[in-house]
């Protein structure tokens, strides 16, 4: 079995785990690390050893300008979309427009959102509270982490009925506990672009590029379905 290294975004964790036969049945597994999408391209540029890339299609490209990127490996996923979570169990509800969003979160005991400065989700729930005119006035209960993944698991860790949290669908889907509820209202809405690509560096690149050739291609349809990712 041919280990191959990745460095993604969060929002491949739950792909790749539930490609995992398929990856097994071609000779692979794959290891690495899942988080905010600058701080994965952050180890990249720290010299962190890596086969495989899945970040946002913009640090992609940024990343194949600077040629740490092998020219022509780059593989589209999919489109995922940004979405409120409410703890496991609670009555759905949803946030059609901004003042409907306003009240849902100063309704909240504590919100759950990913780091707003390095990761994808973070920065856009950040920017939207400050369009809401909410940052100051929520800023007690707001409850920040490396990446959506860990917000979502402390949120449903947490036990607190009257939570909401913020990332992206398949960081959500992926984790027990918290349900979707719904996308952000159209007017503040965020849709993230992944890519998988072979780093310059790769110590394993074809391994790397048949990785991404799963990831993306029609194989894994349903799976990227089932784990949040829209067709492009």
């Amino acid at each position: 079995m041919q280990t191959v290294h990745i460095l993604s975004g969060g929002a491949a964790h739950g792909l790749v785990r539930r490609l995992g036969e398929a990856l097994a049945t071609r000779g692979l597994q794959v290891q690495g690390q899942f988080g905010a999408v600058g701080a994965m391209r952050d180890l990249l540029l720290a010299g962190t050893a890596c086969d495989l890339l899945v970040l946002s299609q913009t640090l992609v490209d940024d990343l194949e300008r600077q040629g740490r990127v092998a020219p022509g490996s780059a593989r589209p996923v999919g489109r995922v979309r940004t979405g409120i979570a409410l703890p496991a169990g609670q009555p759905p509800r949803g946030a059609p427009d901004g003042p409907a969003l306003a009240a849902l979160l100063r309704g909240a005991s504590a919100i759950y959102f990913p780091d707003p400065v390095k990761a994808t989700a973070g920065i856009h729930f950040m920017g939207v509270l400050r369009q809401l005119g909410l940052d100051q006035e929520l800023a007690a209960r707001l409850r920040t982490f490396p990446n959506g993944a860990t917000a979502m698991r402390v949120m449903a860790d947490s036990g607190d009925a009257g939570a909401v949290g913020c990332t992206q669908f398949t960081e959500i889907l992926d984790t027990p506990g918290v349900q979707l509820t719904g996308a952000l209202p159209p007017a503040f809405e965020l849709a993230t672009v992944y890519t998988a690509a072979v780093p310059a560096t790769a110590v394993a690149p074809e391994a790397g590029a048949a990785v991404a050739d799963l990831l993306a291609g029609p194989e894994a349809a349903a799976a990227r379905a089932a784990a949040g990712f829209d067709p492009l």
